[in-house]
């Protein structure tokens, strides 16, 4: 962000304000422990501040400090409409587009007269925000956030529950730090975190150390699915609907089934196909090493985006037709 956006925010900031901070749809540990951060900041500084959210999260967040204050849009509409057309500002963590809001909130958003704020990690940005801090190198939107609190000259401020928000956020998005995005910065914040009162060992058991035996017996289905094809240095995995009920699927219990692709020696892209018949549509994660960009991959074929080595889309074919797109792109992709 450039000194006058940001002698701006802090101008704005300085008044009493009524904000609403939103994630994206199926809010990950970095957008949610991105908001909830940021919603303890604001409210220090005496805003009347709500975090709604498109929909409910995985289980395995169900513990992080104040989220049971989160309004979800698609449970209670009216509040969270009414509480959207009376903010004065709007902070838009995780994402950079309405459209991953999903298609009902997406339209309240795009209804607003509002100043908007975005903070955000993915490429190619909208234009909606009036301060839009976008940074494709940052780790995660808790980094960011992080990043804005010093801008803002308020590191001081980070409370326990904040910094607990801010570690799962880029822990969870660096894959435990292994990720090429994690930076000596990024270990630094870390850092400062813990000496804020992240209880790191906590965390990770948290969210890493706590699946349920549906989940462990899930794993088992995907990897016994999984299919590996050499010539393109490829593994995949796919998972229906009926393999989901099968084994009592939760939201969030496939988070991370699609790194294990990438475990296998000379494996450089991974992906995982997940049949949701209540929506109608294929779920699909892309994840590759080095600078196989998938990003554009999900963009072009698969209606959706992200960063070069992890992106996300979906298929509106049947799981089948799906998989078969998916191997007829393979010999284009690597000559690419």
């Amino acid at each position: 962000m450039t000194a006058e956006q940001i002698s701006e925010i802090k101008s704005l900031l300085a008044q009493p304000q009524s904000i609403s901070i939103i994630p994206h749809r199926n809010p990950d540990g970095d957008a949610l422990g991105s908001t909830l951060a940021l919603k303890l900041y604001l409210e220090q500084l005496g805003h009347s501040v709500h975090l709604i959210a498109p929909n409910p999260y995985p289980e395995f967040l169900s513990w992080l400090p104040h989220q049971e204050e989160i309004i979800f849009f698609c449970e209670q509409k009216q509040k969270a409409t009414q509480c959207l057309q009376e903010s004065s500002m709007v902070f838009t963590l995780d994402f950079n587009d309405f459209s991953r809001t999903g298609e009902a909130m997406q339209q309240v958003l795009a209804g607003l007269e509002t100043t908007f704020v975005m903070i955000d990690h993915h490429q190619a940005p909208a234009d909606y925000a009036r301060f839009t801090y976008s940074d494709v190198n940052c780790s995660s939107t808790c980094e960011m956030v992080f990043n804005f609190l010093e801008f803002l000259g308020d590191t001081h401020l980070i409370t326990e529950d904040m910094a607990t928000c801010l570690y799962t956020g880029i822990m969870t998005d660096t894959g435990s730090f292994r990720f090429s995005s994690t930076s000596s910065r990024t270990h630094k914040i870390i850092a400062r975190l813990i000496d804020a009162g992240a209880n790191n060992t906590a965390i990770h058991n948290a969210i890493y150390d706590s699946s349920s035996s549906n989940r462990m017996q899930l794993l088992g289905v995907a990897l016994s699915n999984m299919k590996i094809l050499p010539a393109y240095k490829t593994a995949y995995i796919s998972l229906s609907q009926e393999e989901l009920d099968q084994n009592n699927f939760k939201k969030g219990d496939t988070e991370g089934f699609v790194n294990y692709g990438l475990a296998i020696k000379g494996i450089i892209f991974a992906a995982i196909f997940i049949e949701n018949k209540e929506e109608n549509i294929v779920k699909i994660s892309l994840r590759s090493k080095g600078d196989f960009d998938v990003n554009q991959i999900a963009r072009k074929h698969f209606q959706g985006g992200g960063h070069i080595n992890a992106a996300g889309g979906k298929s509106d074919l049947s799981l089948s037709a799906t998989l078969e797109k998916f191997e007829q792109l393979l010999p284009q992709l690597t000559h690419e």
